[in-house]
């Protein structure tokens, strides 16, 4: 670390202070800039075993970050790996060329990995052999912390006194070769990460919280993997204006036509069709090709073949009988619509509208956002279906049965167990 580097870190959290007396003049904030310089792509077995060795060899955690490529390419693969390491210095990965880094992944497995908004990246890198068994996810250590912006600029730039660069989060990171002023973005991302978790550190430790962060850290890294979506079609958006079955099916086949040609191809599906154009065509029920074309999100630039595909598509729905139709809405596999309460039981939504209140108290007093303390899904929950006692043990068993952490059901339980005594006026 450089002298301002080191500087900027021992003072902590002191750059989110007040403001500087108004006849002295601020401090330009230092742009941050690689300690070593850009690092080569690793490409190869042969470099990559180099890395592995380095990395094992290193002291300390592991700063790890990863590129997608979404809103281009199809899924959401890693397309750029970035690892930084006391004693092993920063390593930017194609996991194109090198698709399996398990070996990379065992070489570290027993380090703290420092990851910014971590379940975002580690199903990526799952995919790729690299999944951790201790963690620290920085968004969430500041989200716990009551900082009010916890983007990883913001948060460099407020704990450390340092800007990164910006303007390459949103690139097609399948690109090849990298530019390098992308690789020099990237290879930012990792640099103070390290720095900024052992900052954090001391702030959650200052206000009672790092044992509920590390709670919320061993959540993450011991969730399996997520279950694939059912019905992902319902997630179009605009879903909301199609109302009868007949139409719902023509989302259905056009959004798994495009899904096909999006996987087929490995582009992201709203450049193949946007949800706007399949909604479109579901309300219109185009007779043939020519009145598909002339809805919006077809007839611009579309070739002959392309908007046949389409039709097609269309009068596969239209052919299907009832029976195969899909129903509207979705299986309710838990509480009704908040909105539904009232109609449907009073009582449910007198205790709901209590809790809530009591947890956002709770919330606002513990300087945190209300989704941290406790998930609305499962105030939602116990309130739509209370457990027979409601005094703190069976409150927090539970909260735990929907797998509230133990800080959590620590700090809801006791107000939860007023708001699910409260009665409909």
């Amino acid at each position: 670390m450089t002298d301002a580097q080191e500087t900027a870190a021992d003072s902590s959290l002191r750059t989110t202070g007040g403001a500087p007396p108004d006849d002295v003049e601020p401090a330009p904030i230092p742009l941050l800039e690689p300690r070593e310089g850009i690092p080569p792509v690793i490409a190869d077995e042969e470099a990559l075993a180099e890395v592995i060795a380095a990395f094992a060899a290193g002291t300390g955690p592991v700063a790890v970050d990863a590129e997608r490529a979404s809103g281009y390419r199809y899924g959401q693969r890693a397309y750029l790996v970035q690892l930084r390491r006391a004693g092993a210095g920063t390593a930017l990965i194609d996991p194109v060329a090198c698709p399996d880094l398990s070996g990379l992944g065992e070489a570290i497995s027993g380090v703290e990995w420092v990851l910014h908004a971590a379940t975002q990246d580690l199903p990526c890198l799952r995919e790729i052999g690299m999944v951790p068994t201790r963690l620290f996810d920085t968004e969430l250590a500041g989200r716990l912390a009551g900082f009010p912006r916890v983007g990883l600029g913001a948060m460099v730039e407020g704990v450390l006194g340092f800007v990164l660069e910006k303007g390459h989060s949103a690139v097609d990171w399948s690109t090849r070769p990298l530019p390098e002023p992308w690789l020099r973005y990237a290879a930012l991302d990792v640099e103070l990460l390290v720095d900024l978790r052992d900052a954090l550190e001391k702030e959650l430790d200052r206000q009672g919280k790092l044992d509920w962060a590390r709670q919320e850290f061993d959540a993450i890294a011991a969730a399996p993997p997520a279950e694939p979506r059912k019905d992902p079609w319902r997630r179009t958006s605009g879903m909301h204006k199609v109302r009868r079955r007949r139409q719902l099916g023509v989302v259905r086949e056009l959004w798994q036509t495009r899904d096909r040609i999006a996987q087929r191809r490995d582009v992201s599906p709203g450049k193949v069709l946007s949800d706007a154009a399949i909604v479109e065509a579901a309300l219109a029920l185009p007779l043939d090709v020519q009145a598909l074309a002339a809805l919006n999100g077809f007839g611009h630039r579309m070739g002959r073949r392309q908007l046949e595909q389409w039709q097609a598509a269309v009068d596969r729905a239209k052919a299907l009988p009832d029976s195969a139709l899909p129903q509207p809405g979705q299986p309710v596999t838990g509480p009704p619509p908040p909105r539904a309460w009232a109609d449907k039981d009073p009582e449910a939504a007198a205790r709901l509208s209590a809790a809530r209140a009591a947890v956002s108290a709770v919330a606002e007093g513990l300087n945190m956002p209300q989704e941290n303390l406790i998930t609305p899904d499962t105030v939602r929950r116990v309130c739509w279906e209370p457990p027979k006692s409601a005094d703190v043990e069976s409150v927090g068993a539970a909260l735990a049965g929907y797998g509230a952490r133990p800080w959590q059901v620590e700090q809801v339980a006791p107000v939860l167990v007023e708001a699910l005594t409260a009665k409909a006026p």
